[in-house]
């Protein structure tokens, strides 16, 4: 039994547990601050957890994960996407009460996988909020980081009501916009949209010279931005979105030799006509 009678309604009524204070949890922390009962954390680095304590991030921090379990109504894991995988896997042991279970993922088919092994005892909730940094860490954290970014939300067959709305109000708090998504439809889309882009971001500034630096421009920094994203964090989407991100990565090589064998053959009427359908298609995109 799911026992979810013995959770909250409310958001203001219920006890929020976020393990890992990186970026997005210790921005979570900020930007849930007076629509909660209360926010408790837990990072392994001490250090952290000083710090979210000394700039009042959260209510209270711990350097235990089963003191901030105990008793939360809703837990949300801020990790990486393999460290929330081995995060659900403890769960069980670590935390006796019933409770909502959300991740904050960038792919969601295994570890919604994973949520559903579960005890009944647990609602768990997928989720992925589409923002973020180059830099991480809870340094970089801020309360207004979400605002205005998409937030997938992925049930599982075993998703309560409870459950979703909780989920609904974490995301209507911190001033994101939900977006209800199949969990596999998600990651194809954010190998689309996120994971192949920064592998492509990463090979164009792998391919420029060094000694070209003086003639680099906003463009180029916009267009290589997202290599600078952490290695450590990009590897493990990766390592759980392939597929997806190599079809992706196939369909922009198709596009890139059309253009290319365009540009050879000094095409200049198709090229216009490829270029300014590439436009026009990115602009619908972006609305």
């Amino acid at each position: 039994m799911k026992r979810d009678h013995l959770l909250p309604v409310r958001l203001d009524d219920t006890r929020i547990a976020i393990l890992g204070l990186g970026l997005m949890g210790g921005s979570l922390g900020l930007g849930l601050k007076g629509h909660c009962r209360s926010c408790w954390a837990y990072d392994p680095n001490p250090d952290v957890i000083t710090m979210a304590l000394d700039l009042g991030i959260v209510d209270h921090a711990a350097d235990h994960p089963s003191e901030i379990l105990a008793g939360a109504d809703m837990v949300i894991l801020a990790a990486p996407v393999l460290s929330i995988i081995d995060w659900i896997a403890r769960l069980p042991e670590l935390m006796p009460n019933p409770a909502v279970i959300m991740d904050l993922g960038s792919t969601k088919a295994e570890i919604c996988r994973a949520l559903e092994t579960l005890p009944d005892r647990f609602d768990p909730i997928g989720g992925h909020p589409m923002t973020g940094k180059e830099k991480s860490g809870l340094r970089h954290a801020e309360g207004s980081l979400y605002h205005g970014a998409a937030f997938a939300l992925s049930v599982l067959p075993r998703t309560s009501q409870r459950a979703r709305g909780l989920a609904s109000a974490v995301v209507k708090a911190v001033g994101a916009d939900e977006l209800w998504i199949d969990p596999l439809i998600h990651d194809r889309y954010a190998a689309a949209t996120s994971h192949a882009p920064y592998l492509i971001s990463a090979a164009l500034g792998l391919s420029i010279p060094a000694d070209s630096a003086a003639l680099i421009g906003p463009g180029f920094r916009s267009m290589t931005r997202l290599a600078a994203s952490s290695p450590a964090l990009m590897k493990e989407i990766i390592a759980t979105n392939p597929a997806n991100i190599l079809n992706s990565l196939a369909e922009f090589r198709s596009q890139l030799d059309r253009l290319e064998t365009l540009v050879r053959g000094n095409n200049i009427d198709e090229l216009d006509a490829a270029l300014t359908s590439a436009a026009e298609h990115i602009s619908v995109i972006h609305g």
